[in-house]
Formats: C-alpha cells, sequence, structure tokens
C-alpha cells in the first residue's frame, strides 16, 4: 500500500494533469480534498508556505498545495499570483487587452509545489517551475484558465491548442513536478 498525500484542489482538471504528469512510478498516491484556504497576499513563497501551513493544520497529516501565477514582464511581473482573481474578472481575452499599451507581450508561468510532512512545526518544501511565452489573443479550448492566452517560447501553438501529452512535458507544472518527484524518490530510496 502507498503511502498518502493529500492534494488540497477542487480542480478535477488540474488533479488529472497533476496525476498524468507525476506517472504511476510517484511513490505515494495523491489523493484530493477540496479545502477553502484564505486568500493569501503577498510574494509566492511565503504565499505557498501560508496556504501549505494552513492546510496541513486541517488535514493533521501530509500535505500538498499548488499555486500557479502568470507574470507579465510589461508589468513587473502582474498579475503574478493574483492571476486566478484577473481571470476570473476578465477571461483570457482581457488578459490579453490588458497588454494593449505595451509593445512587451513576453510572460512566464510559474507553479509552485509546497509540501507539508503535517506536522505543526514542519518545514514546507518549496518545488518551482517556470515557462517563458507569451500573451496571445486567445486560441483553442477554452476548458483549462488562461491556457487559451499563454503561447510558450519556441512554439507556434497555445498551450490550450497543444495536445495534452505535449503540454505536460513542457508546462511550469510539469517542471515544478520534476522537482517534486525527484525530492520524494531519493526520500524513499533513502
Amino acid at each position: 500500500m502507498n503511502k498518502q498525500i493529500v492534494f488540497v484542489t477542487g480542480n478535477a482538471k488540474k488533479l488529472e494533469e497533476v496525476i498524468a504528469i507525476l506517472g504511476k512510478s510517484f511513490p505515494y498516491e495523491l489523493q484530493s480534498r477540496k479545502i477553502d484556504l484564505p486568500e493569501y497576499q503577498g510574494e509566492i513563497d511565503d504565499i505557498c508556505r501560508n496556504k501549505c501551513k494552513a492546510a496541513a493544520a486541517i488535514v493533521k497529516g501530509p500535505v500538498i498545495i499548488e499555486d500557479t501565477c502568470l507574470c507579465f514582464n510589461a508589468m513587473g511581473g502582474l498579475p503574478g499570483p493574483y492571476i486566478k482573481w484577473f481571470l476570473d474578472k476578465l477571461g483570457p481575452e482581457g488578459l490579453h487587452r490588458m497588454l494593449n499599451g505595451w509593445e512587451d507581450k513576453s510572460a512566464f508561468a510559474v507553479c509552485t509545489f509546497a509540501y507539508s510532512s503535517g506536522g505543526e512545526e514542519d518545514e514546507v518544501l518549496l518545488f518551482r517551475g517556470k515557462t517563458e511565452g507569451t500573451i496571445v489573443s486567445p486560441r483553442g479550448p477554452r476548458d483549462f484558465g488562461w491556457d487559451p492566452c499563454f503561447q510558450p517560447l519556441g512554439y507556434d501553438k497555445t498551450y490550450a491548442e497543444l495536445p495534452k501529452e505535449r503540454k505536460n512535458e513542457i508546462s511550469h507544472r510539469y517542471r515544478a513536478l520534476a522537482e517534486l518527484r525527484k525530492y520524494f524518490s531519493e526520500v524513499v530510496q533513502s
């Protein structure tokens, strides 16, 4: 029986993507659980640590939280960790229109997974992945966040237009999960 870790998400698409990226060789079983956590503000690392500590206090065991940022270079990294709210109010078209006044349409997506073994005083470990890209007029299916307006560097398709398998090989989430998988593989083997 694999050890279990609670992955705090109510997003079925995100859970599906994370399980697909981690693969069958991941030494733990992910159990998803939707928990309404406070919406922390500040820098990415602080937000992730605080969310993870709050989740661990509720779960009272091993927990992983994920935080995703979409950062526009022309805007000094905004909307960053507040992308969820910008997307909710503006949609992918509005995100693209936000850059109308700037020549620089470059952006980067950052995914951070935070892990706590569940103890009140346990260190929160962070695993980060980053993908450079460009904000474009939305193209492709509208079923996963801001994917229709983010075109990764070196590609002529948006995240939404890429086959899921290809996106899962290059995304910011993939890169963060590669770090997390490496850590857990080393912990299990030691």
